[in-house]
């Protein structure tokens, strides 16, 4: 019993974005109307620039009390409140990352959270980084039974470790976008396989 395991790089074709807008208010209702309409704002923004509505989803929506007075020893008291409205954006040309970007913040957004490169159809990479597992396994097995003086038999089972498969950052080696300077590099697919062989003699 081996297990097998590859990584195949590829240039990502999509990106997500976290982005959103974090806005402050004397009450509740103030915060949340100030973030409600920074936000539409980067919404008509997004959508100007060619990002549909089917990739576009709200991520995480909050308000909150801003509590004070814990350093002083006095009964904590409300200050203000903050509303928080995250959306994750997929942007599926990456030659418009940068503009995009650029325009959210230019409109309100000021909290972006991270970027997520990835692969539009992923399952043709995926399913080479499977082939290439199943040869290390191959290739790990022949030389255990060479080593142990034996010979190998058929295959009696074949089991993909759960757990691999994603896409991983490999490098960053791209031309930027403008006008906010973005990276796309590579990233990988992943797998690893188990397989059991028997040994014929």
């Amino acid at each position: 019993t081996v297990v097998g395991e590859a990584s195949i790089p590829a240039s990502p074709d999509m990106a997500t974005v976290s982005l959103g807008v974090t806005t402050e208010g004397a009450t509740a209702a103030e915060a949340m109307a100030a973030n409600s309409k920074a936000l539409s704002a980067v919404f008509d923004r997004l959508k100007a620039a060619g990002i549909g509505e089917n990739d576009l989803q709200t991520s995480n929506l909050s308000l909150n009390p801003n509590w004070v007075g814990y350093d002083s020893g006095q009964t904590p008291t409300i200050s203000n409140y903050v509303a928080m409205n995250m959306l994750n954006v997929r942007v599926r040309d990456l030659a418009s990352l940068g503009s995009v970007l650029d325009a959210s913040i230019a409109d309100g957004a000021n909290t972006l959270n991270g970027i997520t490169f990835e692969l539009s159809t992923p399952r043709p990479v995926q399913d080479e980084a499977r082939k290439a597992a199943v040869a290390d396994a191959a290739a790990k097995a022949d030389l255990y039974a060479t080593a142990a003086g034996v010979t190998l038999g058929k295959v009696v089972s074949i089991s993909e470790q759960q757990g691999y498969g994603g896409p991983m950052p490999v490098f960053m080696d791209a031309k930027a976008a403008s006008p906010v300077p973005v990276a796309t590099g590579q990233i990988a697919l992943q797998s690893a396989v188990t397989v059991a062989y028997e040994i014929a003699d």
